[in-house]
């Protein structure tokens, strides 16, 4: 056939492939199936669900006005117990997962043995959630803040182990093999080899899993585990909804606090 014959056919273009568009078509299609199944099953009730404009709007109207004059004592305390739990359980988590992280990095730690355990210690951390860990530790220490700071702690270990180890993995190998070659301890290739280049990973890590703490530690008190969230749970308890309220703008002022703490302090660390 001749060039001109060639040219004469229309040409069309297609962005998928007959096989792209059925694997499209197949994932859609079970999207779709999903989405009714889990309809389904969570046993949706209409006339709860036709009902909900109206009970937000009659509860928005109950927390109005709000009660400030009940910030003084148990509010505050409970406020001010909350930032500690977060502190400390990032303290706490930080000490527990340098070790592990450390012991994750494949280039840092050559044991096989050794990196299956650390990464098994940091996906068990990971996989049970802040409020299981909170129930865990309840039953351990009783109700209170111990709990709930011991929950932050153990829960943030896989975070911040896995991100460490991470960033050592990703480190430049000529300053720690320059150290190695001068015969350096492995604290001193720690030290001047990888801390340099993981500081700024490092001090993001610890920020940002603070400020996650912060927003836990507030949910935490519903089982039990202290903080502000034993108050919100109580005012709730007893509909004392203006109490709630306020809490609730507490803990909202809060969040937005820590976020302007971390921006700054990341500003003045990196």
């Amino acid at each position: 056939m001749s060039t001109e014959a060639l040219q004469s056919y229309p040409q069309q273009w297609q962005r998928y492939t007959v096989g792209q568009r059925l694997l499209r078509f197949a994932l859609y299609l079970l999207f779709i199936v999903a989405i009714v199944q889990s309809a389904r099953t969570i046993d949706i009730i209409p006339e709860f669900l036709y009902d909900a404009p109206t009970q937000m709007v009659d509860l928005v109207n109950r927390m109005w006005p709000v009660d400030w004059a009940s910030f003084q004592g148990t509010i505050s305390t409970a406020l001010i117990e909350t930032l500690h739990m977060a502190t400390l359980g990032t303290l706490l988590a930080i000490v527990l997962a340098v070790p592990v992280g450390l012991l994750a990095a494949n280039n840092l730690t050559p044991s096989r043995s050794l990196n299956l355990l650390a990464r098994f210690i940091l996906v068990s951390s990971r996989s049970i959630n802040s409020l299981v860990w909170a129930l865990l530790f309840i039953a351990i220490f009783g109700p209170g803040a111990l709990a709930g700071t011991m929950a932050i702690a153990f829960r943030s270990i896989g975070f911040v182990g896995k991100l460490l180890g991470e960033a050592i993995e990703e480190a430049q190998p000529g300053p720690v093999e320059a150290l190695t070659a001068t015969g350096a301890s492995l604290g001193s290739i720690i030290q001047y080899g990888y801390w340099p280049q993981i500081r700024p990973a490092f001090w993001s890590i610890v920020l940002l899993r603070w400020d996650i703490n912060v927003r836990e530690s507030a949910v935490l008190g519903l089982v039990g585990a202290g903080g502000i969230g034993m108050a919100l749970n109580s005012a709730m308890d007893l509909f004392q909804w203006d109490r709630v309220a306020l809490i609730l703008l507490l803990i909202f002022g809060v969040v937005i606090l820590a976020e302007i703490i971390i921006t700054r302090s990341r500003r003045s660390l990196l």
